[in-house]
C-alpha cells in the first residue's frame, strides 16, 4: 500500500517571501510525498518580485503563490496538516491557532530577505533564503516517514531548522 501524501504548513508573519519560498520548494521536489502550503499571521496580501524571481533563477514553479492568513488553515473545511514549521522568528513566538489533528510542528527561523529590499546585497539574500531552506528541505525529505512520526518529529525537525544557518 503506497504512503498517503503528508501535508505541511510553512508559516511566517508576512507570507510573502520564506514561507512563499518553502511552499515552493517541497512542493516541487516532494512531488507525490508532500504537498505544502504557506500562510501568514499577518500577510502583506502579496507575494515579494523578488521571492518570485529568486525562485524563477532555479526553476522552481509557483503556479499557486499568494499571500494569505494561517486563518484558512484553522478552518473545518482545510486540509489537516501533518507538519507545522514557522521559517520566521516572529511567527514562531506568536499564539497559533489550535489546529485539528495534532500535528508535529518545528521551528526553521531564517532571517528576512525582504529586509533586504531596496538595499545592495538583496538578490543575494534572496537566494541564500532559497539554498538554505532547500537544503533544509533536502534534508526533510531524506528522512524515513517513521523519522518524522511521534515524539522524535519535533527533535528531528529542530536538528533540520539548523541546517544552513539561517
Amino acid at each position: 500500500m503506497a504512503n498517503p501524501v503528508k501535508s505541511v504548513l510553512f508559516l511566517c508573519t508576512g507570507n510573502s517571501c520564506r514561507s512563499i519560498i518553502a511552499e515552493a520548494l517541497l512542493n516541487h521536489l516532494g512531488r507525490g510525498r508532500y504537498r505544502a502550503y504557506s500562510a501568514g499571521s499577518h500577510p502583506v496580501g502579496r507575494v515579494s518580485l523578488k521571492t518570485l524571481a529568486a525562485l524563477a533563477r532555479r526553476r522552481i514553479p509557483v503556479p499557486e503563490a499568494r499571500s494569505k492568513s494561517w486563518d484558512e488553515f484553522a478552518e473545518a473545511a482545510a486540509p489537516a496538516m501533518d507538519f507545522i514549521i514557522t521559517v520566521c522568528d516572529n511567527a514562531a513566538g506568536e499564539v497559533c491557532p489550535v489546529w485539528p489533528g495534532r500535528p508535529a510542528t518545528g521551528h526553521w527561523g531564517i532571517a528576512d530577505p525582504g529586509a533586504m529590499e531596496g538595499k545592495p546585497g538583496e538578490t543575494a539574500a534572496f537566494d541564500v533564503t532559497v539554498r538554505t531552506l532547500e537544503a533544509r528541505i533536502r534534508a526533510f525529505l531524506a528522512l524515513p516517514p517513521a523519522a518524522l512520526a511521534g515524539p522524535d518529529a519535533k527533535r528531528r525537525l529542530a536538528e533540520i531548522g539548523t541546517i544552513g544557518g539561517g
